[in-house]
């Protein structure tokens, strides 16, 4: 026995039902999906470009910019430090014993402007499309192409160990409490970032100085990354420099407990 009742009018033609179909309705549901995101995006942008929006600065952006800022303070304390320093001679009643003995500390602390003989190392990044350029070695990761923290450790600690008597990297003067910090390709000295290459220079005696980097360990390793893939590797005689002053804040600053 048939289920279907008789279609008006036809007598005994069977009805052919609607039957529910769930393509129609997910259809109708992607497409209301879809303005529901025209409409967000929209009202996200306000009628601009979100993808080329000048106002959203990037983190890079950002970092340069207090890099930026650092740099103008670290000159505005060193030019306060000077006019203290020379109001302080004024009105003092040192002796001339105490005030050779205060730059004596000064020159050894790096707040003063060291001359002498130096030597420079510069290290830089291999090209983007460095290969292995000798057999039996690998072809490179993306990290064996790039200075890291510990090359630029490794010839700082080098130039200390050879009787550097002061060390400039970059533009800014190494003190005691100095960190040599990179992240990602990027260095992060005082508050203040650079990008290679990376120039280091020291003043001492040139050849103590060159052996005292032939002698290093970690700068041997270095120099397979140079032979092999192509990190940048210069050592330079600078003659007669004149190495900066420390400009930045001396005093030391450490974590108390709470009570």
């Amino acid at each position: 026995m048939s289920n279907s009742a008789d279609s008006p009018g036809t007598g005994s033609s069977p009805a052919v039902g609607r039957r529910f179909r769930p393509v129609r309705v997910l259809t109708v549901a992607v497409f209301a999906l879809a303005g529901l995101i025209f409409f967000t995006s929209f009202n996200t942008a306000k009628g601009t470009n979100i993808r080329t929006d000048t106002s959203l600065l990037k983190l890079s952006d950002l970092i340069q910019e207090r890099s930026r800022k650092n740099g103008e303070l670290d000159e505005s304390n060193a030019a306060l430090r000077d006019e203290m320093e020379a109001l302080a001679e004024r009105d003092n009643g040192s002796t001339a014993e105490e005030e050779k003995k205060l730059a004596e500390l000064e020159k050894r602390a790096g707040t003063q402007e060291l001359k002498g003989e130096a030597i420079s190392v510069t290290l830089n990044d291999a090209p983007p499309d460095a290969t292995a350029k000798l057999p039996g070695y690998p072809e490179p990761q993306p990290d064996y192409l790039v200075i890291h923290q510990q090359d630029l450790q490794a010839v700082v600690n080098a130039l200390w160990q050879g009787g550097a008597q002061g060390i400039k990297v970059m533009d800014q003067r190494l003190i005691s409490t100095s960190a040599v910090r990179c992240v990602g390709n990027t260095l992060i000295l005082q508050g203040r970032v650079y990008s290679p290459p990376y120039k280091i220079t020291a003043v001492g005696d040139p050849k103590r100085l060159k052996k005292a980097l032939s002698a290093s360990p970690a700068i041997q390793n270095y120099m397979v990354y140079v032979n092999v893939y192509g990190l940048g590797w210069k050592v330079e005689d600078d003659g007669e420099v004149t190495l900066p002053g420390y400009s930045g804040a001396v005093d030391l600053h450490y974590a108390e407990p709470v009570d």
